[in-house]
């Protein structure tokens, strides 16, 4: 069999910027709701929280800490395709193929990767904006005024909050959906008579895209919630570090509290999952950005 084609690191970042900043921006309402439902506190419902959003801000008020998401999430995703490429050409066999646990492997290490460049300030800045725009007299006045602000008060470490659980989550996101959209690409072209290694249409795509989404939020939805918590603006006064955290949430809140937003963040990453790949593809293809 033929090695698989792979990306240029180039291509692959333009492509995966593309893709991520447009993914970022046409799900940002459900990220919003999905992180003010897990804040501690009152628990409020998806739509409670869409209805009273819109009610004192109006429908801008969705969009509170995008510019955040966009930006990182334009770099995540550039940076997530590059190293993923990068690992899974490192741990190819022979004839250029790559086995669900070694994929598994490159997904985690493309997470980590993302994690420290890209994820972590860019979480940080837009689930703390999010948290003061709930506020009755906000702090911060936008992206570039709350970024300056969160680094002259606590430092470049005040970027970096929650960086463990962030982490943790973006390596089991980026293994598992990785694994998940890779697997069922092989299969779907192996089955299909007409189209073996041939690339697939969008719509086939989409969907895998979004079932890889699906299986990546429940497995890994206490992350999530652990990462929002020790991101908002009270965590350094309730929580010593991550795993305290954990404990608190568990013993004070009970074990349902971790898949809080469960249905935003599903909403946005079956979406993102379809979104970002079928992005990703046709734009590599349009680019001519595979290479043997």
């Amino acid at each position: 069999m033929a090695p698989q084609k792979k990306e240029k690191p180039s291509h692959a970042l333009f492509a995966g910027a593309t893709a991520g900043a447009i993914e970022a921006f046409v799900t940002y309402p459900t990220e919003f709701v999905k992180t003010r439902s897990q804040f501690g506190g009152k628990r409020e419902g998806p739509i409670t929280i869409i209805r009273d959003t819109i009610r004192t801000k109006g429908i801008t008020g969705l969009y509170s800490g995008c510019m955040a998401l966009v930006v990182g999430n334009s770099v995540k995703a550039g940076v997530r395709f590059v190293s993923y490429d990068h690992f899974k050409g490192m741990l190819a066999d022979s004839e250029g193929k790559v086995s669900a646990p070694r994929s598994l492997l490159a997904g985690l290490g493309a997470g980590m990767v993302e994690a420290v460049f890209a994820v972590t300030p860019s979480e940080t800045i837009k689930t703390k904006l999010i948290d003061d725009s709930k506020r009755p007299n906000p702090q911060y006045r936008g992206f570039i005024h709350g970024t300056a602000s969160i680094v002259r008060q606590e430092g470049i470490s005040g970027i970096y909050r929650g960086l463990f659980p962030v982490m943790m989550r973006q390596g089991a996101n980026s293994a598992i959906r990785f694994t998940t959209y890779s697997t069922l690409k092989q299969f779907v072209q192996g089955t299909v008579p007409s189209r073996p290694g041939q690339p697939l249409p969008s719509a086939i795509t989409f969907g895998i895209g979004g079932i890889a989404g699906l299986v990546t939020v429940y497995t890994t939805m206490p992350l999530d919630v652990i990462k929002t918590r020790m991101q908002s603006l009270e965590a350094r006064a309730q929580y010593r570090n991550s795993f305290h955290c954990a404990y608190r949430i568990f013993t004070e809140e009970g074990i349902l509290r971790f898949w809080t937003g469960t249905t935003p963040r599903l909403t946005r990453l079956v979406l993102s999952g379809g979104i970002v790949f079928t992005v990703y593809e046709n734009i590599i293809k349009v680019i001519g950005g595979r290479q043997p």
